[in-house]
């Protein structure tokens, strides 16, 4: 029997609210669980279980794996949190907030040892081939995360560089997700390869979709103000582009915009959003977004296996990406 992708989602809450990983010291697994109880979507073990469902129905096999890829996930979301200095994920305080700096260090190498852990529990067949995705995959997202802090100090950022950044931090996981799902459930090797490439390009719509809603979303469906990659000059698709294609004036504008330190943050919104009007940034980010969307699911389509096995998949993501099938 096939589950829906709701379905699924149960089935991981449930597996990590009944994992038995608290030892002593308290303090060590406290944050840990603090950080699990906060929710989420939990899209990267859904996508590795629909993906094992594609070949094989038994999804309780592979919870540990499904497990192990979103504490890995929560792991770099708590040492991110740090990075940024930022106060809240998901509406609550964040690790370093309620413990300190040096808590959220250790819990999250912990979190990453646990994630190993429950990764490895498969067997021995699968083993090598689904850890050189997971190491393959974490050095990689290592790698967009220096890239991301790099763009910070930069204002050469390229179009081509920042999609190789949001490749390596966001889309990787997605795709390793995938993949492991479909090596676990015995998939051959090209339609393996297939749901990766799916997974690349479906995150890269994600993300350029939540650059998009940046700008332009409505801040009570998006669940944060509109405007916050504007007012910290944050390298994204949306600037970078402008930057590239703007007029003298307009140029000179942005870059006003960007040096200034003080200023009445609606201001600065209204005024960068007025150029990206201007040069027609929305549109030239949408035209991506739909172009990388049409690529994932000519891929999907092109698995060898009947389109009725591949429509809660297929469903899944649609819904994520807010599109109709």
């Amino acid at each position: 029997m096939a589950f829906s992708a709701d379905q699924l989602l149960d089935k991981v809450n449930t597996y990590l609210a009944d994992m038995n990983y608290v030892r002593e010291p308290k303090g060590l697994y406290a944050p840990i669980k603090y950080v699990l109880s906060l929710g989420g979507k939990r899209i990267r073990p859904v996508l590795m279980l629909l993906s094992y469902q594609l070949y094989r129905d038994n999804v309780d096999a592979i919870l540990s794996q499904a497990a192990g890829i979103e504490i890995y996930h929560n792991y770099t979301l708590l040492h991110d949190d740090l990075m940024d200095r930022a106060d809240m994920r998901r509406n609550k305080p964040t690790v370093h907030k309620v413990w300190d700096d040096n808590t959220a260090i250790l819990s999250g190498d912990a979190m990453l040892v646990l994630a190993y852990r429950l990764m490895g529990d498969c067997s021995a067949g699968c083993l090598k081939q689904v850890m050189d995705i997971f190491d393959q995959t974490a050095l990689e997202i290592c790698e967009g995360q220096q890239w991301d802090m790099e763009f910070e100090g930069r204002n050469d950022v390229t179009v081509s560089e920042y999609i190789e950044m949001i490749r390596l931090k966001t889309s990787v996981l997605l795709s390793a997700a995938l993949k492991i799902g479909a090596v676990l459930g015995g998939a051959p090797e090209d339609d393996a390869q297939k749901l990766y490439d799916f997974g690349i390009r479906m995150g890269l719509a994600f993300q350029l979709q939540d650059d998009l809603l940046d700008v332009y979303g409505d801040s009570n469906v998006f669940g944060k103000n509109i405007g916050g990659d504007i007012l910290c000059n944050k390298k994204t698709f949306m600037l970078i582009n402008a930057l590239a294609l703007a007029d003298k004036r307009q140029q000179n504008e942005l870059t006003k915009w960007m040096a200034c330190a003080n200023f009445r943050p609606e201001e600065k919104i209204k005024a960068v959003t007025a150029i990206y009007n201007e040069i027609g940034i929305g549109e030239i980010c949408e035209d991506k977004i739909n172009a990388y969307y049409a690529e994932g699911l000519s891929l999907l389509e092109s698995l060898n296996i009947s389109s009725d096995k591949k429509e809660e998949l297929k469903h899944f993501v649609c819904g994520l990406m807010n599109r109709k099938l």
